[in-house]
């Protein structure tokens, strides 16, 4: 009999061998299995955000630059319409002087003042019958189309009150200043002179706005 058989038990019930069953507890596989697939949703629900908001921001910035190239500018820089990307420094610029008022003298010495700002002169006298004895202001300034937003600007810092005005069948470079019933004088020439350099700030503004696009 073998040490295991219980006393009074016999036969087919007698228990041999070295080796016992032993006990275990049952696996828990109902468990894993949901925490599976928890962790794969959540890694799903994750991986779609995070497309998401790479779409997000990967379309944001190419709609902006879109929307920048066709603006042809640059966000920080804001050019001025007012002149065009440079202007011409006065020693570039040929003005006729022209007299429409009945004072006599007012163009010759207009003239000799530009000339001494730097301004190149052309033709002195007196405003042909279109415009004299009938410029009202303190002068008319006039130029080809082009020189609107190049030659005008800066004789205008010259003649405070001035209108611009341009011919658009008119050739050449050339620019009148055609002095009107209320002409005192030119511009005080310190005045004259920070004017043009905000100018010239406005184009270097115009330069780099346009290096930026």
């Amino acid at each position: 009999m073998s040490m295991l058989t219980p006393p009074g038990m016999g036969g087919r019930y007698r228990i041999t061998g070295n080796k016992y069953p032993r006990m275990r507890r049952p696996r828990r596989r109902g468990r894993l299995v949901v925490l599976v697939a928890a962790s794969v949703a959540v890694l799903g629900v994750l991986g779609w955000g995070t497309l998401q908001l790479v779409h997000v921001f990967t379309g944001g910035g190419k709609k902006a630059s879109a929307a920048g190239a066709r603006a042809g500018c640059s966000p920080t820089a804001s050019p001025s319409p007012a002149v065009a990307a440079s202007v011409p420094a006065p020693a570039r610029i040929t003005v006729n002087v022209l007299n429409a008022t009945a004072r006599s003298g007012l163009a010759k010495e207009t003239a000799d003042e530009l000339k001494k700002r730097g301004f190149h002169i052309g033709d002195v006298g007196n405003a042909t019958a279109q415009y004299d004895k009938k410029v009202k202001g303190t002068g008319l300034l006039l130029g080809p189309a082009a020189s609107l937003k190049s030659s005008l600007p800066v004789l205008a810092t010259q003649l405070a009150g001035a209108e611009s005005r341009t011919d658009v069948a008119r050739k050449g470079t050339d620019v009148d200043l055609i002095i009107g019933d209320d002409f005192k004088s030119l511009t005080a020439k310190a005045a004259a002179e920070r004017a043009i350099a905000r100018l010239d700030r406005t184009t270097a503004t115009n330069a780099a706005a346009k290096k930026t696009c």
